[in-house]
């Protein structure tokens, strides 16, 4: 008998499920690594990697190592949840915003025409 397993978990459970599944995508993303590939790799169909990455519940344990597997192979659940991969790293650089000083009235004024 097939069970919906979010109504047997708890908030936080499914709030755990939902971050795996965020930094997996995270993860997949920052390797440059399609969806579609990284599920052919894994054995699993694009709708199941598409629901692993949305957090889940449902998906197995074996689903979602073979998914990590594929796009990073060797990286263990441990280490995804750290996240210190350097392609992460890189990521997060990429996307922190950075300061942008006013122009000077010079600057300004070379604008005006």
């Amino acid at each position: 008998m097939k069970r919906e397993e979010k109504q047997l978990m708890t908030p936080e459970q499914v709030a755990q499920a939902r971050l795996v599944g965020e930094r997996i995508a995270r993860l997949r993303r920052a390797r440059n690594v399609l969806q579609s590939e990284a599920a052919v790799r894994a054995g699993l169909s694009r709708p199941t990697a598409t629901l692993i990455e949305a957090g889940d519940p449902g998906r197995t344990l074996s689903q979602v190592l073979r998914y990590l597997d594929a796009i990073v192979p060797g990286m263990t659940l441990l280490q995804l949840l750290q996240g210190e991969d350097p392609s992460l790293v890189a990521l997060a650089e990429r996307e922190k915003r950075q300061r942008v000083r006013p122009l000077s009235d010079k600057e300004i004024k070379s604008l005006d025409f």
